[in-house]
């Protein structure tokens, strides 16, 4: 291969499986090269730090991992998912990942909620797999900043209304007060 070809980032091939469904093949491109970054970003790390998971502010998740030793005879990753509920736990859908895949991405996580992550290496039949890294983070609910755009619009919404109707009481008291048809008094 050439050194372009040799450059290029692999697919991610992944499989998304739940509730009974077999789930089909997709592929995404990895996103190299990210780095959380303050305000935007919240990192959370397995107890061996194989694992990480970039919470972001828009309810999605990044999780990323480093290719685990030794690699000969990788076949894939299991990552499974579960979060807490009031009184149980409930599984999240799973996902089976590709011998190159170093990351990938849960669109959507529920503010609040309390997550579980696992990755787990899929070796060859004559390989033990090594035990999984495992993550757990929650989400921060919707940000204020939401909550106080709604308010502004209702608060605004209201003061325009008694503007209006301030206008209107001023109208209709000065037109009482002094009617337009009413003959002036001689003395």
């Amino acid at each position: 291969p050439s050194a372009e070809e040799e450059e290029e980032e692999p697919w991610c091939p992944y499989k998304v499986r739940g509730e009974g469904r077999e789930g089909r093949l997709c592929f995404r491109s990895p996103a190299r090269g990210f780095q959380c970054s303050g305000r935007s970003c919240r990192s959370h790390r397995s107890a061996g730090g194989a694992l990480v998971a970039n919470v972001l502010l828009n309810g999605s998740v990044l999780l990323q991992w480093g290719a685990p030793r030794p690699s000969a005879g990788l076949r894939g990753f299991a990552l499974n998912c579960s979060w807490d509920g009031t009184y149980t736990r409930f599984p999240c859908e799973s996902v089976e990942l590709g011998a190159a895949c170093r990351d990938f991405l849960l669109p959507e996580a529920h503010g609040g909620v309390r997550y579980r992550l696992c990755l787990q290496p899929r070796y060859g039949p004559r390989r033990p797999a090594p035990p999984a890294q495992c993550v757990e983070f929650r989400p921060q609910p919707p940000a204020m900043r939401d909550i106080v755009v709604a308010m502004t619009a209702v608060g605004g919404s209201i003061c325009l209304m008694l503007v209006f109707i301030c206008l209107l009481v001023a109208y209709i008291t000065e037109n009482l007060m002094s009617p337009a048809g009413a003959a002036p008094r001689r003395a």
